[in-house]
């Protein structure tokens, strides 16, 4: 019994040394550990988001020690009201900013587009396409580039990417008769008669005075009499039809 006040004095200096930590729950340890594990990783996310959105600037911590402030210091801690989310903003961006920039993109478009034509009418269709292109990637739902494309691509020779220009502007605006008219020569020069008479009769019924879809009408009835007779000589469908695409170029042109 003489040993116990020294085993007893020996038990709380060595206690004394330990950190104050180590006889907290484990719980209460657990909640600290994980809330400031929480706490940088929302400061890191908070960072992020303000160089991403150039949104204002992080207010400093008041007690950069959280969660181990007093409860003195959570009591002064002022109660922040709940943000609210503006409906006129999206992505850091006012609608004034994104209005302001879709005019500045409309305007380049419609730059592009208008050095494509002066291109084109100047017989440099490969530069005209290249604008057009740059001008689609802004814009790719404007039927009338498509259909400028359509009728570069026939001078250049390029019936199937003509055919494919063409048809993007009528499904853009079927009720266009000119882009009707630009895909049935596209057809024509393709080698099927047949779908151009189509889309030059679609042409007249939106404009029944449209001449040049009635001249370019009869060529194409005129291609598929001489497919008719070339039909009856045995020349199978592949040959017909390079023949007809063949004739189409040796039409005289319509003024």
């Amino acid at each position: 019994m003489e040993d116990c006040p020294k085993k007893y004095h020996f038990i709380k200096d060595q206690m004394q040394k330990v950190p104050a930590a180590f006889f907290l729950p484990p719980l209460f340890l657990s909640f600290l550990i994980f809330s400031r594990a929480t706490i940088e990783k929302v400061m890191a996310t908070k960072m992020v988001w303000k160089s991403a959105s150039k949104r204002e600037k992080l207010r400093p911590l008041r007690n950069p020690n959280l969660p181990f402030e007093t409860e003195e210091e959570k009591d002064e801690q002022e109660v922040l009201p709940p943000t609210e989310i503006n409906p006129n903003h999206s992505g850091g961006k006012s609608l004034d900013s994104r209005s302001s920039e879709k005019d500045d993109m409309k305007q380049l478009f419609e730059s592009l587009q208008s050095q494509g034509n002066q291109l084109a009418e100047a017989g440099k269709y490969k530069e005209a396409l290249s604008k057009w292109e740059t001008a689609l990637n802004l814009m790719p739902e404007n039927e009338t580039v498509h259909e400028q494309k359509a009728q570069v691509l026939l001078e250049l020779g390029d019936a199937w990417n003509s055919l494919k220009a063409a048809t993007r502007a009528t499904q853009l605006n079927p009720s266009w008769p000119e882009a009707w008219v630009t895909l049935g020569r596209s057809q024509l020069n393709f080698g099927e008669p047949d779908s151009a008479i189509e889309s030059f009769d679609k042409a007249l019924a939106l404009k029944a005075d449209n001449e040049e879809a009635k001249r370019d009408r009869q060529s194409a009835m005129q291609l598929v009499q001489k497919r008719k007779q070339l039909h009856s000589s045995g020349l199978s469908a592949n040959k017909r039809r390079f023949i007809v695409a063949d004739k189409v170029e040796n039409l005289p042109e319509n003024s």
